[in-house]
Parts: structure tokens; C-alpha cells; sequence
């Protein structure tokens, strides 16, 4: 009979660590601005997993707070950022994230 697995919170920091090195490689290797967006996300994702394993292994709920700001963050870099990055890829359909440095004022 196999016994019951309980995940601890090194589990969940060990999962968030292998998460944020995905989205770092990936941020660092790919040129895409969509496949960059989507990067960054899965780091601020792979974060939020740390500060909620380490709230609940500290029974305090300042993580899960940190955590819900966040959240509301990314949501409006998404709203705002994605935006601009459709925009930009409607007017040039093979643009890198090396042609969005012209976008310096």
C-alpha cells in the first residue's frame, strides 16, 4: 500500500525555484515580446508560490497579502502591456523585441 504524500513547503519553494528559472531562460533566450510577456508572468507566478508557501509554513498571512497585491499588478501590466504589444505586432507582424527599442522617446 502506498502511503499518503503530504507536499510540504519544500516542495512548493522547490517547484516556484524550477518555475522562475523557466521564465528567466526563457526571458533571456526568446525574442518574441508575446513569448517574453508570457516569461515574466510565470516569474511573478513562481514568486507568488514562494510567498504563499512561506506564509502558510509561518502561519502569517502578510504573504497571502503581498501576494493579492501582486496579483492586481500583473493584472494591469497585462491589460496595459499586452495592448501595446498587439498593437505593435498588428503594424509589424515580424517584430523582435530588439525593434521595440525604437520605441525610445
Amino acid at each position: 500500500m502506498i502511503a499518503d504524500v503530504v507536499p510540504t513547503p519544500t516542495w512548493y519553494l522547490v517547484l516556484a525555484a524550477v518555475l522562475f528559472g523557466i521564465g528567466a531562460v526563457g526571458v533571456l533566450v526568446r525574442r518574441n515580446p508575446l513569448v517574453l510577456f508570457m516569461c515574466i508572468e510565470l516569474m511573478l507566478n513562481a514568486v507568488n508560490l514562494s510567498f504563499v508557501a512561506l506564509s502558510r509554513k509561518l502561519g502569517d498571512i502578510g504573504g497571502q497579502t503581498a501576494v493579492f497585491f501582486v496579483l492586481v499588478v500583473a493584472a494591469a501590466e497585462v491589460v496595459v502591456g499586452l495592448g501595446i504589444i498587439v498593437s505593435i505586432i498588428r503594424r509589424r507582424p515580424g517584430a523582435t523585441a530588439d525593434d521595440l527599442a525604437t520605441l525610445k522617446g
